[in-house]
């Protein structure tokens, strides 16, 4: 029994302060309603605590050690120290600013905030509990955004020690001299490079047969090579089956698909095999809320549940599980709510993966374009082309996009590239615009810039590529 009970009302509750949640919540309290938001752990949620924001800190700080190691190219000859404590504060500084921006914005937006583990009790109420209070709500709409964790193999259980979640990778107050990833998704290759780029000696194991599986075979293959370069080691075709703990640290055991195994050494094991919705915590069926057979709340184009007052964004509404992916729709279950003309469209949605080099996407590859009925048109540069790319240094990868040969309407981009995560939001400009490849060429790019290759891509469509052969 709770040591107290409080009862209050609000017009919307929302369940879970990440990307998702805090900014349906302060979106709604713009449009004029009376918000509620309950946390459990920190706002920001896993994002900006113990995802995105900590491992991009850590993936610019350890670039850039790089970058000075390799620079004897350019002329540069250093040697680059690393002092993990202080790298560590700085990355939690970050952190700290950005969840407290977070929270003062909810504040200052009159979003009431609560802390503690919210459930349904019925369609219109809920519960909240929070060390040893309890507070009992009814509400007119709810918007759940309680996100995702990450999936555990059976037999690999966290422990923070030797067997690690992305979580515990990205605390790690200094970098283990070895360490094995399973699961060479996004997630895995990002941390992967981290620590190769801190030292460590990294063997990354996956169960198919090439890293990234879910993006197209030559930009993943840009990224592996580079990984390989960078002295990571793969092991594919595997699966983890079983370890042990050693004087040392561990020895994981794979299997293949023809029953051989194979024994990894390392001091530390990172599990990265994707993420699960956190769904099951809100007792959805007190509401009756549906989820699919993976997990998700089932949603339709406005972000609604199966029960027209209960909206889902964020990870626990489907894929893909990305942050903006989540914030838009969370803009749109708030207006939804108050009774703007909002929808959801999920095809200009970019999908980003920090690697070295990063992989950016948008809209439909030349296959999906094909598949639904279009006669698609290429054009592809190669980021040697490029005057800016040359003066950085590295001229890795190329840009590519996907036009309707008909009328010219761009359907898609991939870019494997240095900032390929700041060059795709021009293409996914142009993907939700309507815009034709016509429109990209005459607009101008500034010179030199490495955006300039998303230009020439777009002109090798229609053969007025000055800087790239048309062919």
């Amino acid at each position: 029994m709770a040591d107290s009970d409080h009862t209050t009302e609000t017009n919307v509750l929302v369940v879970g302060g990440g990307p998702g949640g805090y900014v349906s919540a302060i979106r709604a309290a713009q449009l004029g309603l009376d918000v509620t938001l309950v946390e459990k752990d920190a706002y920001g949620g896993t994002c900006l605590n113990r995802g995105c924001i900590p491992s991009k800190a850590l993936i610019s700080a350890l670039d850039l050690t790089h970058r000075v190691r390799e620079g004897d190219h350019m002329g540069i000859d250093a040697e680059v120290s690393i002092d993990m404590g202080t790298m560590t504060d700085w990355k939690d500084d970050v952190v700290d600013r950005l969840t407290g921006g977070v929270e003062q914005l909810c504040r200052g937006s009159g979003v009431t905030l609560m802390e503690g583990r919210a459930a349904f009790t019925g369609a219109h109420t809920a519960r909240v509990e929070s060390d040893g209070d309890e507070t009992s709500m009814t509400f007119e709409h709810a918007i759940l955004a309680t996100g995702s964790r990450p999936i555990e193999i059976p037999g690999f259980e966290f422990d923070g020690d030797r067997i690690l979640s992305s979580k515990h990778a990205l605390a790690l107050d200094e970098m283990p001299a070895s360490i094995v990833v399973v699961g060479a998704g996004y997630i895995g290759l990002e941390l992967a490079t981290v620590f190769a780029k801190a030292g460590s000696d990294v063997t990354v194991v996956e169960m198919l047969d090439r890293a990234l599986p879910q993006y197209e075979r030559d930009l993943t293959q840009v990224v592996q090579d580079r990984a390989t370069d960078l002295g990571i080691e793969f092991a594919f075709g595997e699966v983890a089956s079983d370890w042990s703990a050693t004087d040392d640290g561990l020895t994981l055991v794979t299997e293949n698909e023809d029953g051989a195994t194979a024994e990894y050494d390392a001091e530390k094991c990172l599990i990265a095999v994707g993420r699960e919705p956190v769904t099951d915590t809100v007792d959805p069926a007190a509401a009756g809320v549906e989820r699919d057979d993976d997990g998700f709340f089932v949603t339709d184009d406005r972000a609604r549940t199966t029960v027209d007052h209960v909206y889902a964004v964020g990870d626990a509404a489907g894929e893909p599980m990305l942050a903006h992916k989540g914030m838009m729709e969370g803009e749109v279950a708030a207006e939804v709510i108050a009774g703007e003309p909002a929808a959801l469209d999920r095809q200009a949605v970019p999908k980003v993966v920090f690697t070295d080099p990063e992989i950016a996407t948008v809209g439909m590859t030349e296959d999906e374009a094909e598949t639904v009925g279009f006669d698609p048109a290429v054009g592809e540069v190669r980021m040697g082309t490029n005057g800016r790319a040359l003066t950085r240094g590295d001229d890795t990868g190329f840009v590519r996009v996907v036009a309707d040969t008909e009328n010219g309407f761009l359907l898609g981009a991939a870019i494997v590239a240095p900032e390929a995560s700041e060059l795709i939001g021009e293409l996914a400009l142009a993907v939700e615009m309507g815009a034709t490849v016509t429109d990209v060429v005459s607009t101008v790019h500034a010179h030199p810039t490495l955006a300039e290759a998303v230009r020439e891509a777009a002109a090798k469509v229609t053969g007025r590529a000055i800087h790239a052969m048309n062919r």
